[in-house]
């Protein structure tokens, strides 16, 4: 799949560069209190070992902010400070984070934002305008009567040109909703008349399942329309699972190339393995892995290497009832392989290939922090998806 990526501005998050090309970054969010130091330390390393490479903490109290030093200081991951209603909270973390993230449904006064503006451009890091469905401002909630993509984008679009008017420009902006169509609706608009990153998320998107397909559905459209720089998947869930799915859509549009890709057929009366329960296990014991190999299971031999060509490495399972499965690399026949030894089999072999392949150079494999990813458009809005009416604002 070849997606041609907007060209957009370049910011820096940290050591993570943002837009201009660079890789689409996957984020996630903290869930203790953030003035629990201990806890929300041990979330972010566990968000870093699954490859979460910014993480947003929200600071809704003067505990929270106090927090802020003792938790960069134990933690290598770009922070982004979460700000509403109180703009005093968001001078407090500017001192200490990589990023502030205000909503200008909620921050008050102008003059608040300024101030704001002026704490951030002291330190010389963004912020990211995070506009959402739920905290519109109250003129264009009367203006279009209710959250449409329409108001979500004239939110967006005059909090960057009363930015622009100060001479700020060191920012990424979200339109955040839990619909999906008006969240996909507002980004295409808003992509259409801006070329400032934009991080992208469906919002209260809902279980680990029903919140993986709302997000991978609306994500995913955006993504391959060549809109967008950062995700984050919201789910009711462990954010470790947001993250994974995060990969998980950039690997199936070809935009990342990190990790483990675990490709299982959908059993039939031909599998002679538990296809389900080896696929499930291999993921779960090969996420540490970040050097990019696509892993095949399949349940039979009748198309065994033929379906798993595409694999770096497979097992198909069950030759007759001999007891007997293959062991295969890029679509070659190693060794048959005794059924209930293919698992440990094919995880020796992974661990194998992966550290081959880390010797042999970094993984994500030409998508580094730093490196272009894919071919950014030359025209404003690259996308060139000219159907969708263009705002007057």
């Amino acid at each position: 799949m070849f997606i041609k990526r907007c060209k957009t501005k370049q910011i820096r998050v940290g050591s993570v560069l943002i837009g201009g090309g660079a890789p689409v970054v996957v984020q996630s969010m903290t869930t203790p209190d953030t003035a629990d130091v201990k806890a929300t330390v041990e979330q972010i390393h566990q968000l870093e070992q699954v490859g979460c490479e910014i993480v947003r903490v929200t600071v809704n109290t003067p505990e929270a902010a106090k927090a802020l030093p003792a938790i960069k200081k134990q933690t290598a991951i770009p922070i982004i400070a979460d700000i509403h209603f109180d703009h005093r909270l968001a001078l407090q973390a500017a001192e200490v984070v990589d990023c502030v993230r205000i909503n200008p449904g909620n921050i008050g006064a102008w003059w608040k934002v300024e101030e704001v503006v002026k704490a951030v451009r002291e330190r010389n890091i963004p912020l990211r305008i995070g506009v959402n469905g739920g905290s519109l401002e109250r003129e264009l909630l009367v203006k279009y009567g209710y959250p449409t993509a329409e108001a979500l984008a004239e939110s967006a679009l005059n909090a960057v040109h009363a930015l622009e008017d100060i001479g700020f420009t060191n920012m990424k902006v979200s339109l955040k909703a839990s619909d999906v169509s008006l969240m996909v609706d507002a980004y295409r608009l808003f992509a259409l008349q801006s070329d400032y990153p934009l991080h992208l998320g469906v919002t209260e998107a809902g279980t680990l399942l029903t919140g993986s397909i709302k997000s991978s559905i609306g994500i995913g459209l955006l993504l391959a329309d060549g809109i967008g720089d950062t995700i984050r998947v919201s789910l009711a869930a462990d954010p470790v699972e947001e993250v994974k799915v995060g990969f998980e859509i950039l690997k199936a549009l070809e935009l990342r190339h990190r990790g483990v890709n675990v490709i299982a057929c959908p059993t039939c009366g031909r599998v002679e393995i538990d296809v389900v329960k080896l696929a499930n296990e291999i993921e779960k014991r090969v996420g540490h892995i970040r050097v990019p190999l696509t892993v095949s299971v399949l349940g039979c031999v009748v198309n065994g290497i033929g379906e798993g060509k595409e694999a770096d490495i497979g097992i198909a399972g069950g030759e007759g009832h001999g007891g007997h499965g293959i062991l295969f690399k890029e679509g070659k026949l190693i060794r048959k392989v005794k059924s209930e030894e293919l698992l440990e089999t094919l995880l020796a072999e992974i661990e194998i290939m992966a550290k081959e392949r880390e010797a042999g150079g970094p993984g994500d494999k030409g998508n580094g922090h730093g490196g272009a990813q894919g071919n950014a458009s030359n025209a404003p809005g690259g996308s060139g998806k000219k159907e969708i009416p263009v705002l007057k604002v």
